[in-house]
């Protein structure tokens, strides 16, 4: 069954409804995403390694949770689906913030998104869907930061930018003192 995903301008207003698949052909059409962190108590972050079924970045490691939201949903009620989708758990999130960016993947398609970054905190269970995740592991956020300096490559483009904004802007979401 094909996704339909929503189409915005630069300014995040809805100009229509879109394919997934032709929305990743290159080089793209710009449409809503989301990119969730969740945090344990202990202040690592959840990361995940996308399945090798992903058309694009499979076996790549991303943030907690990454997705679309449908036509009927906004940003917050598509992430608390993708978390239980891919992940097994609910918890509560909170906004953060927007951004825009392009990424072409080889020659096999692109990203062209409006991001919302969601964070949240959950210590209970993790149950990984194997069509969805590779595998997963809580990292400490300064660990985090000094790999992806040193092997972006192993990291989704959007796990990079949304990560590196957070660590400049948003510390306190990372626990990181202001």
């Amino acid at each position: 069954m094909a996704e339909t995903l929503i189409l915005v301008d630069e300014n995040d207003n809805v100009i229509g409804f879109g394919d997934k698949e032709k929305c990743h052909d290159s080089p793209g059409t710009l449409h809503r995403a989301i990119a969730v962190f969740v945090f344990n108590g202990d202040g690592k972050i959840l990361i995940q390694q996308r399945s090798r079924f992903k058309r694009l970045w499979p076996l790549i490691w991303d943030n907690t949770a990454s997705s679309h939201p449908y036509p009927n949903e906004n940003y917050q009620s598509s992430s608390e689906r993708r978390l239980v989708e891919e992940l097994g758990f609910k918890c509560p999130l909170r906004y953060v913030f927007k951004f825009t960016y392009h990424a072409p993947y080889k020659d096999i398609g692109a990203e062209r998104e409006m991001c919302a970054v969601l964070a949240g905190q959950h210590d209970g269970k993790v149950i990984a869907n194997p069509k969805e995740v590779a595998d997963w592991k809580y990292v400490d956020p300064k660990d985090l930061k000094a790999d992806m300096e040193r092997h972006p490559e192993k990291y989704t483009p959007w796990f990079i930018i949304a990560y590196n904004r957070l660590w400049k802007e948003h510390p306190d979401v990372l626990g990181l003192d202001a």
